[in-house]
Order: C-alpha cells, then structure tokens, then sequence
C-alpha cells in the first residue's frame, strides 16, 4: 500500500521539486479543550468530525504514514475503524509543536523523517499544499518549511489576525509578525486603504520538519520575539535556525476556530 502511494504521488509532483518516494509524514495535533469552539476536533461537518475531514486531506496528500496527536480519549475513539494512528499525549502541553515532539518519541520516526505539523482545523487544506510544504524542506535544506500567499487586500494587512512575513532572496523567512511588514513608507502615508504596488505574504500556519529538529525546537524555551507577538515559528529564528518558505500552488480556506467559520465550512461543505 505504501509503495502504491508514494507511486501516486511522484506522479502529482511533477511541477514540484521530487521527494525521495514522497516520504512524509503528517501529525495532527487535536486538542479537545479549544478556547473558543469547546470540542473542536469532534465538531461535525457533514456529519463527520472535523478532524476526521482534516485527516482525510493528508491521506489524500499521499503522507506515508497519518498520526492525530490528542489528550482526549473521545478523538481517540473517533478515529477508531479509520486507517489514522493515535497518539495520546499529555492534557499539558503548551503548543502544538510540543504535542508532536511527544507524538514522534511514541511512534518512533527516526531524526530524519520529514513530519508536517497540519493543524487540526483545516478541513480544506489542499493535498497539495501539504505535499508543497514537505517538497520546500527536502528541497531548501532548511531546519523548518512553511507556506505564504499573497496578501489581497488592506484590510488584511492590517489586520493582526492576519499574519505577515517577509522572505529573503533565498526564500528563508526574514521575519513573522502580525503588524503590516514590509512598512511602505510613501504608499501608506497617502493611503491605508488599498495596497500600493509590491507583494505582501500572507503566513499559512502548516509546517514541516525533520523528527530530529522537531525534538530540538520543542525543548528550546520561547523566546522574546514569539512572546511579543505570540507567533511560535520566531522562536525558530531568533535562535538562528532557518525556516524555508514556499508559495502554495493552491488556496488554503479558512480554518475553523469558532461557531461562525463552522457554520461558513458547512455552508462551503454543501456547495452554499
């Protein structure tokens, strides 16, 4: 079954750079006690648990292997009569990312497996999206792979919910933040109301890694720039590790973070 997979996908990767058999894994971290949808992972779309929809995209992704990291026995036994594997962990953690640093040491990948961190709320990531986000680490060489898209309006540069990155020549991450970056000086002091010319990236929170780095930036204590802005990917930078960043070929919907992007999937779900 895997050697079929992987087949299936080298041959979707033709505009990509090529993964050694396409040899990824993805872990979702799902935790049960969401702050503002209580439950989240077990909330029905179509009838199905959201993270079961979140889970379905990685297989179709052609992730080698699919593992859900929770704290609640309920998504555990959701998943159950389902090709994911589950790893419990600890109700403690403080992110996602230390959620699957557990998840790793449970199932054993060795330090050079690439793992993608999918959130649990994305039940309309793209498969290749997550696929891109895998390809950019095996290609860049980097500690860390993420994805951007273009900005399209000013309102959602400035807004904070939004959040900004600024790319170096090489593709690296320059920095994360929620304020409007780059700042055009000229353009914004005439006009906040529409975007002037130049490009703004818009972060898409996926991320991909090796085990060996994802144990490593667990255990690193956060630093003053995640703590400022509440973004965990710049502890990664202000430790000097690099963090490689690709377009997505395809959009990323919104997440579900509360009972109104829920009721807005049900309504994309039904075609509304």
């Amino acid at each position: 079954m895997d050697e079929q997979r992987a087949g299936e996908a080298g041959q979707r990767s033709d505009n990509a750079p090529m993964l050694d058999s396409a040899d990824f894994i993805v872990a979702i971290p799902a935790r049960y006690a969401a702050s503002r949808l209580p439950g989240k992972p077990l909330r029905l779309l179509g009838g199905t648990p959201l993270v079961i929809h979140v889970a379905q995209r990685a297989i179709a992704a052609g992730a080698r292997e699919v593992w859900v990291a929770t704290d609640d026995e309920r998504i555990r036994d959701a998943l159950q009569g389902t090709p994911v594997q589950v790893a419990m962990t600890s109700a403690a953690h403080a992110s996602g990312s230390d959620r699957l640093a557990e998840c790793a040491r449970i199932a054993g990948w060795s330090d050079e497996a690439i793992v993608v961190n999918l959130q649990g709320d994305e039940p309309f990531a793209p498969p290749a999206g997550i696929r891109a986000v895998a390809d950019a680490l095996a290609a860049s060489g980097a500690e860390m792979a993420t994805l951007a898209t273009p900005v399209e309006d000013a309102e959602a540069l400035f807004d904070p919910n939004t959040v900004k990155l600024v790319r170096a020549a090489s593709g690296d991450a320059l920095y994360f933040s929620r304020a409007p970056i780059p700042w055009h000086r000229e353009g914004f002091a005439q006009n906040r109301q529409a975007l002037p010319p130049g490009q703004w990236l818009r972060h898409i929170g996926i991320y991909a890694y090796r085990t060996g780095f994802l144990q490593r930036f667990a255990a690193l204590p956060p630093g003053r720039l995640e703590q400022a802005e509440s973004l965990e990917q710049l502890r990664a930078l202000e430790a000097g590790f690099r963090i490689a960043v690709a377009l997505t070929p395809e959009p990323f919907p919104p997440g579900v973070d509360t009972p109104e992007d829920l009721a807005r999937a049900e309504a994309r779900l039904g075609g509304a």
